[in-house]
């Protein structure tokens, strides 16, 4: 049984730390920003040193290079994260496919730009495929008119990142969301999260006022008639009951 490849894994890019950085002279930044100017590799440790921090080459191909001086293991917490945020980021965008016939009939052209509608809305892009077999290839007229159907009914929400073009047997064509689609779906998840923190803090003042509900009645003396009157007078099986019996 042969066995799959693990994938191979993109090397890191090693920095220079301390005393592995081999510049005479370095640019010193701090990590709040401030620029401590050109200084000595040995007068940049000994300012690293007294702040508890490392000395790390962050632009080596700089003249002089440019160091910071910060805590090594943060600046590498911050380095991943932002390589984490930025594939969140390029797997937001993806390309649908939507594929035709020069054959496909009115109606369904109808119903695949109602599906590619959908998709630029979301932010998608959108690939249109038309499949030529034998003989259609001798009409690829049809194939273009069908695409520019396509941008005609998608004109107000898309723009064309591809015309359309031949790819062996096939006519393809890309449409990309206007950037205004784009910053409404960026507005509306930036919305999301404040408005379940608002739905989140009134659950909590209900439960709350249900909470204060409680402890009002919750002594066993039931509620407070209005203008302090004393409760309702025994009855007489009532009051026979409540006196002790003669003693003989």
């Amino acid at each position: 049984m042969r066995r799959s490849k693990p994938a191979l894994r993109k090397p890191e890019k090693r920095l220079r730390v301390n005393r592995a950085i081999r510049a005479r002279e370095v640019r010193v930044v701090t990590e709040e920003g401030e620029q401590l100017g050109i200084l000595s590799v040995e007068e940049a440790l000994r300012q690293a040193e007294e702040r508890g921090s490392d000395l790390i080459e962050v632009a080596p191909q700089a003249e002089p290079p440019v160091c910071r001086i910060m805590d090594y293991g943060k600046f590498r917490y911050q380095q991943r994260k932002k390589e984490r945020d930025s594939q969140k980021k390029s797997r937001q965008v993806e390309v649908k496919t939507i594929r035709v016939r020069p054959n496909t009939d009115d109606h369904d052209l109808e119903v695949k730009a109602k599906h590619a509608e959908k998709f630029l809305l979301k932010g998608h892009k959108v690939k249109f495929n038309v499949i030529f077999r034998g003989p259609e290839l001798r009409h690829k007229e049809i194939g273009r008119t069908q695409l520019l159907h396509f941008i005609e009914a998608c004109k107000a929400i898309a723009d064309v990142d591809q015309m359309p073009r031949m790819e062996v047997r096939n006519m393809t064509m890309v449409l990309t969301p206007r950037p205004e689609i784009l910053e409404k779906l960026q507005s509306a998840k930036k919305a999301a999260p404040e408005s379940s923190d608002q739905y989140a803090k009134g659950e909590g003042e209900d439960e709350e006022g249900r909470g204060e509900a409680v402890q009002d009645h919750g002594d066993g003396e039931g509620p407070v008639q209005e203008g302090g009157t004393e409760p309702p007078p025994l009855q007489e099986d009532q009051q026979a009951e409540a006196q002790p019996p003669a003693v003989g």
